[in-house]
């Protein structure tokens, strides 16, 4: 259950910031498991989420069909590690029905976006890493580097800051992928703790 698309930067990784495989997903089970790593890493760490993901496949729940069958005191309690359990086992069968419903078929962003539960960064996290389509992923993370940086306004929204990095990198989604990951580790490195950013080796670049 480590798919580096559902889990952009990996836990052990070496000093210097790496490159990553994005080859997967190929097959439709490992698409969907993305999709369900999506939804339950919301609101918490991708560590709680991944064992969510371990506990329900462990009841073999990483099919769309068993996971429907499960009754909600199951699924709750094998998500319950991942926090807002009621939100999220309601939210993960309704994107579980919605992937059904696309036979195969890749989504576009409108659709993924009216499922409930699934807000922008929840719908690009999806296209990129699922579907391997170029919608650059915005998170916390995103925000608190850059507008600490002075790269972008403190009360930027999402679609402002999604829209800036798209017209500004290669529309690829290696490099989106990528991207994305070595936010992830440099605010890992220098941004989790306030105050943030002491130590951004970055700043030496913008004087």
């Amino acid at each position: 259950m480590d798919h580096e698309g559902s889990n952009p930067t990996k836990t052990g990784s070496l000093r210097g910031y790496h490159p990553e495989n994005y080859e997967l997903p190929e097959k439709d089970d490992e698409i969907y498991e993305i999709i369900l790593g999506a939804i339950l890493t919301q609101n918490t760490t991708w560590t709680s989420a991944e064992q969510a993901l371990n506990n329900l496949n462990n009841l073999k729940a990483i099919k769309p069909e068993k996971l429907l069958e499960l009754s909600d005191e199951t699924l709750k309690a094998a998500i319950r590690c991942a926090g807002f359990l009621n939100q999220k086992a309601t939210y993960l069968r309704e994107v579980t029905r919605f992937f059904i419903s696309l036979e195969g078929r890749t989504p576009n962003r409108k659709e993924i976006l009216a499922v409930k539960g699934v807000g922008n960064e929840t719908a690009d996290s999806i296209l990129l890493y699922a579907y391997k389509k170029p919608e650059f992923v915005v998170d916390a993370y995103t925000k608190r580097i850059f507008s600490h940086l002075g790269l972008i306004p403190e009360k930027a929204g999402y679609m402002e800051v999604k829209e800036l990095f798209e017209s500004t990198l290669p529309k690829d989604v290696p490099v989106y992928q990528e991207y994305h990951a070595l936010i992830v580790e440099h605010a890992k490195r220098y941004y989790q703790k306030k105050p943030y950013g002491v130590e951004d080796p970055l700043k030496d670049y913008l004087v």
